[in-house]
């Protein structure tokens, strides 16, 4: 049975105190508020055509298994995304091919358990589950403008002929080792990018930077448009 190791999670509320309050990594613009025990940025930037947004609450689960083919028992999401690849699942959780035998699920903030639980019930012994929710960082930039701000911070070409939406790589962001996830969502050209937790607020005002001339604004967490 896969193992879901919870030692990145935020420490669990003492009977009777109120719960933790989870942070990004990521200063949040003001206004602040607490979305799904989160403190996230309440700014809107609905009228900017190129903006940025500090995603980390959502959960992010790693999926591991050690046989180069996954066994049948997998789920059937895992199995049909491969490496380099993305898309959702029919609960709308984004599933990453991050590696051969490899996948990192991103679902709504809180769900990291109930998704490795998911793969646990019909995984092979040979799978392991790893919660890196406040492990790591997740920003999304979106908007037609998003290729050529990321053109001044790293080298890949992000033609659509190249990198499509449901297209993941790894490679280096402003020096910053990171995954780029094109995930459009049945909206406008749109990239998540992952990355360590110690780097996430480095990268996040370097994009800031890149994208001043573009007009690039911070929007604020919305768990829907996660």
């Amino acid at each position: 049975m896969a193992d879901l190791d919870t030692s990145a999670s935020a420490p669990a509320a003492t009977p009777g105190t109120a719960a933790p309050v989870a942070r990004s990594p990521i200063a949040p613009a003001e206004p602040v508020t607490i979305v799904d025990g989160w403190e996230v940025s309440a700014i809107r930037a609905d009228d900017a055509g190129l903006t940025l947004t500090d995603c980390t609450p959502l959960a992010k689960v790693a999926v591991a298994s050690r046989q180069p083919e996954p066994k049948t028992e997998l789920k059937t999401e895992l199995r049909t995304v491969r490496f380099g690849r993305a898309a959702r699942d029919e609960d709308g959780t984004l599933v990453v091919g991050s590696g051969p035998g490899e996948w990192l699920l991103i679902g709504p903030p809180g769900q990291a358990a109930a998704l490795a639980a998911a793969v646990k019930d019909e995984a092979g012994p040979e799978t392991t589950c790893v919660d890196l929710t406040h492990g790591r960082a997740l920003v999304r930039l979106t908007g037609e403008k998003g290729p050529s701000v990321l053109a001044r911070l790293s080298a890949i070409d992000l033609d659509d002929d190249l990198v499509p939406d449901g297209a993941a790589l790894r490679t280096a962001v402003a020096a910053v080792a990171t995954d780029i996830i094109r995930d459009d969502h049945d909206g406008p050209r749109s990239y998540l990018l992952h990355c360590e937790r110690s780097v996430g607020q480095y990268l996040f005002d370097a994009l800031l930077r890149a994208g001043a001339e573009y007009g690039l604004a911070v929007d604020g967490f919305r768990p829907a448009a996660g």
